[in-house]
């Protein structure tokens, strides 16, 4: 667990690839009304995520925050593994 500043963004997703050496995917799952109809639907976006040391497997739960930009892609980091 690292320190996280006040105002930093916390979203909470799911592993979904474990790919490189550091880097996992994960997807962050929402909700939204639709304007028009009034039903809610699901939304889905994937982010690169640095895992410092590497314990996320695909399908643990995992908080992340934002963090300064680690490479193209990724500037998102895990805060804590839940599963």
């Amino acid at each position: 667990m690292t320190d996280i500043k006040k105002n930093q963004r916390q979203l909470l997703g799911t592993v979904v690839k474990n790919s490189g050496s550091k880097t996992v995917s994960v997807i962050v799952e929402r909700k939204v009304k639709h304007p028009v109809y009034g039903k809610y639907v699901k939304k889905s976006k994937k982010y690169l995520v640095h895992d410092a040391n590497g314990d996320c497997k695909v399908g643990d739960t995992v908080i992340i925050f934002e963090t300064k930009p680690l490479s193209k892609n990724k500037s998102w980091s895990v805060n804590t593994v839940l599963n």
